[in-house]
């Protein structure tokens, strides 16, 4: 049985290599459908085209931009509105068209908490992927983006509390607070293990961040053996977008 596609939609160009690129690759590898959304930084800029690397490298097609500004670099879309500055029913009804467009089983985004950093970037994509998805499905919502369209599930990319503790501190900067959910809620653990080349790889291939010292750039200077520890799994909190038969699951599970 093929594989779901799964649209994955995250804050800043590098985090779906480091949150979902196992998933990515390996969805991809299998055939399925993959596409990732961005909300921040603008066609044309550099990390754009770093991007456009990764997903090659993924196999997850060419970049969807929502084009909006990061918080902290504004020449990421020169003119344009920080993503949290922006409305949020613009927001929303930008990403319901990619949806709507591309038709995924499944949504991958960052949990509620917006990972392990927190980053204000990450916890406002949580925020519009989970209105865009319910609304996506209602054909009365935004009826100039197209045919409504309801994926099955929407899956968080989280970390469970022991993971942060073993973790963690190799991936958060020191004295900054960490963000983690209790291990039960944890719905799906994936390992990456036979496509972590490829997730390193795409990483690796946001050259800007692993030049300036960022979590790419301290990932590149470890040890194979601990990039491998810290990137050989994926844990997930699957949501169901609406009640689902029992013949239906099976299709749109995450891993099976």
């Amino acid at each position: 049985m093929p594989l779901p596609s799964v649209l994955a939609v995250f804050a800043h160009p590098d985090d779906e290599s480091l949150s979902a690129g196992g998933v990515l690759a390996r969805h991809g590898a299998a055939g399925a459908r993959t596409a990732v959304v961005t909300a921040t930084w603008a066609e044309g800029t550099r990390r754009a085209a770093e991007l456009a690397d990764a997903l090659r490298i993924l196999g997850a097609g060419e970049p969807r931009m929502l084009g909006y500004a990061d918080a902290r670099a504004p020449q990421s879309a020169p003119g344009g509105l920080r993503f949290r500055d922006a409305p949020l029913e613009e927001s929303v009804r930008r990403l319901v068209t990619h949806i709507r467009e591309f038709r995924p089983d499944i949504v991958v985004t960052h949990d509620a908490y917006g990972g392990l950093t927190g980053h204000p970037d990450h916890v406002h994509t949580h925020r519009v992927t989970t209105l865009a998805v319910q609304a996506a499905g209602m054909d009365r919502l935004y009826p100039e983006s197209g045919a409504a369209w309801r994926p099955s599930a929407l899956y968080l990319a989280t970390h469970p509390d022991s993971a942060a503790r073993a973790l963690g501190g190799l991936l958060v900067r020191e004295g900054r607070a960490m963000y983690s959910v209790p291990d039960q809620w944890v719905t799906a653990t994936v390992d990456v293990r036979p496509w972590l080349e490829q997730k390193v790889a795409a990483v690796l291939a946001h050259r800007t961040e692993v030049r300036r010292g960022a979590l790419p750039g301290r990932l590149a200077g470890l040890p194979p053996a601990v990039r491998e520890r810290l990137l050989s799994t994926e844990w997930y909190i699957r949501h169901d977008v609406v009640p689902t038969a029992p013949d239906r699951t099976a299709q749109t599970e995450l891993t099976r």
